[in-house]
């Protein structure tokens, strides 16, 4: 990591790889601001150093002490990379939704959930345009594909291998149902690939998940909400999802229409083969008795 006297970085890349790079080795209060570096680097040339620190949990000092830890001046001096790369480009996604408000309608506070899942699903579909196809060639590269998500992150877990199994039987659902995680994890093999998905705070099981594949030898995909997560640090390919919600917990929609999206891409990859086991599936599903048969006449 640069020391005070270092020539600081020339370019926005520069600067966001170097944080990836040894956000680990970070102080606390330094690792608060890098985060929200990293995550919301459309918003630094539109918001001032005192609400960046609100919204980063951190003490504007701190960004300033960051700013001359990476070789600048000062915070402006780092403030000017975020403004330059963004300087033409397209406008800033918005803000994130109000707090909830106790005295609110239920129309208004409907309109509020709404309105932010548009903003997630919008800010999930910009920080993935590039990274989604590395994915789907990671996945359609490997013999096995495992998935894990616990707790409010099962759902996207478990969505994610419902729907591909329908054309790949290869697809394996982690679960660690009555302490057997352990034992689930001894089939992860070299050439692998594991889907990780967690968002803070992160599940002490997905991180153990995470390091075993690391250990066996497999390709790592890590599903969070942001690029610093403990899953996302040493992912082979990372897919970032947000999950701002006017409510009191987290939203996993966006975590959800993730994985859609990777399956669409991962179906079209495999073609006229992946139609054929998605047909086969259906038929299997209709003649044993799974859907309930439409009543003609």
């Amino acid at each position: 990591m640069p020391i005070e006297s270092s020539a600081p970085p020339q370019h926005l890349d520069e600067l966001l790889a170097l944080l990836r790079e040894n956000f680990a080795a970070l102080s606390p209060q330094f690792q608060g601001g890098a985060r929200y570096l990293l995550d919301h680097p459309q918003e630094i040339p539109i918001l001032s150093m005192r609400k960046i620190a609100v919204d980063a949990g951190v003490q504007p000092a701190t960004l300033v002490r960051l700013a001359q830890f990476l070789g600048f001046e000062g915070w402006q001096g780092l403030r000017e990379l975020f403004v330059e790369a963004f300087r033409g480009g397209p406008q800033p996604y918005a803000k994130r939704a109000k707090k909830l408000v106790r005295d609110s309608g239920s129309s208004r506070l409907l309109a509020e959930m709404l309105d932010t899942q548009h903003r997630n699903l919008d800010l999930t579909g910009a920080n993935n345009a590039e990274s989604m196809p590395r994915a789907a060639d990671l996945l359609s590269a490997a013999p096995n594909v495992y998935i894990a998500g616990f707790r409010s992150c099962y759902p996207i877990a478990f969505t994610f291998q419902y729907i591909y199994r329908l054309f790949r039987s290869s697809a394996h659902l982690i679960r660690g149902d009555a302490g057997t995680l352990e034992m689930e994890l001894r089939a992860l093999a070299p050439k692998d690939a594991v889907v990780v998905v967690s968002f803070a705070p992160y599940s002490q099981e997905i991180i153990r998940v995470a390091s075993a594949a690391k250990q066996a030898g497999c390709r790592i995909v890590a599903l969070t909400d942001s690029t610093v997560a403990p899953i996302a640090l040493e992912a082979d390919c990372t897919l970032l999802f947000s999950v701002d919600s006017p409510s009191f917990f987290p939203s996993i929609t966006a975590g959800v229409a993730v994985v859609e999206a990777l399956v669409e891409q991962l179906l079209a990859k495999k073609g006229k083969g992946a139609i054929k086991a998605l047909e086969l599936a259906e038929g299997q599903l209709h003649q044993t008795g799974a859907y309930v048969q439409a009543r003609h006449g």
